[in-house]
């Protein structure tokens, strides 16, 4: 990654950064945010933001736009996104990932390949989805998942979303690898439940990675220490 200005961050620049797996995507631009104010004198209120949030429990390419560029963090989040992961199936959780415990398991013995392909072929198109409670859409002004910590039941409303590719790349039941491309506001959460449920069994998210917003990829992103390191010369990774 080459190493840019003080200007060059005021005038406007986009960062791609790749997220490490437990952090949120707040932490991740704090963490730009702090090496460049420390390294590069850049002032306190210097504009930076991120285009499209990523789950603590997801990896992968986080759009982080500085300066003037932060005008176009609107027009990066709804961009075609690209994913990979693993839906394990034969249980499901309330938050439809690893955030919280199986609450009910289903029977898997009859999931084929056969089934399984056949199953994919139904998620391609415009579909209607309903996203998570456990997600942070608001919902009588409050989060949803506030509403679901607070054992609180709220009607949730479906959206139409599209899925131009869904690819299965590995299956070794009860996981199922695979590769998805979709349109801004798909929950793969959901998508996991509801391939799950398709399949006559049960299904929750285990694995994700965003690996594409539109052209922009991961494979040319940075990890947050590396950025770190660039604009720090004294920067020393805790042992």
């Amino acid at each position: 990654m080459q190493k840019l200005s003080k200007e060059d961050f005021l005038e406007g620049h986009i960062l791609l950064i790749d997220k490490p797996l437990t952090w949120s995507s707040f932490q991740a631009v704090n963490k730009i945010k702090y090496a460049l104010l420390k390294n590069l004198d850049l002032p306190k209120k210097f504009k930076i933001g991120h285009a499209g949030t990523l789950d603590p429990l997801a990896s992968g390419l986080l759009i982080i736009c500085t300066g003037k560029f932060t005008k176009r963090i609107a027009e990066l989040q709804g961009q075609v996104k690209e994913y990979t992961g693993t839906i394990t199936v034969g249980g499901t959780t309330p938050s439809y990932d690893l955030e919280t415990e199986i609450n009910q398991e289903f029977p898997t013995d009859h999931i084929s390949n056969e089934l399984i392909e056949e199953t994919r072929k139904k998620f391609i198109g415009i579909i209607d989805q309903f996203p998570p409670i456990f997600s942070a859409l608001k919902k009588d002004g409050k989060r949803l998942y506030e509403h679901a910590r607070a054992g609180e039941e709220v009607e949730i409303a479906s959206r139409k979303i599209e899925i131009t590719e869904f690819e299965i790349t590995r299956i070794a039941l009860p996981e199922i690898d695979f590769r998805v491309v979709c349109s801004k506001g798909t929950y793969i959460r959901s998508l996991a439940f509801d391939f799950g449920k398709a399949l006559n069994s049960g299904g929750h998210l285990t694995a994700l990675r965003r690996t594409k917003i539109g052209d922009f990829s991961v494979d040319d992103a940075t990890e947050p220490l590396a950025f770190e390191k660039i604009y720090n010369p004294n920067f020393k990774e805790a042992e």
